[in-house]
């Protein structure tokens, strides 16, 4: 499993490739923007269901973004 930095390295990476804005992504999680950008900025990590529901929006496996498997 990747360090904290490396999840958060992966989950810029993946909501850069589906196009869609920290608002956006906020606003189809039910969090703030700020709150985004702690999850991908700081040392904050979702919790499991906001996890699985940004895994679910950007249409990628939580396997990948933990780093225990290859996009």
């Amino acid at each position: 499993m990747c360090s904290l930095q490396e999840i958060q390295q992966r989950l810029r990476e993946v909501i850069r490739m589906c196009g869609l804005t920290q608002k956006e992504l906020a606003k189809e999680i039910g969090v703030s923007p700020q709150t985004v950008s702690k999850y991908m900025c700081e040392n904050v990590f979702p919790a499991l269901d906001t996890f699985a529901k940004i895994c679910k929006i950007l249409d990628v496996k939580s396997d990948y973004v933990l780093g225990i498997s290859h996009y």
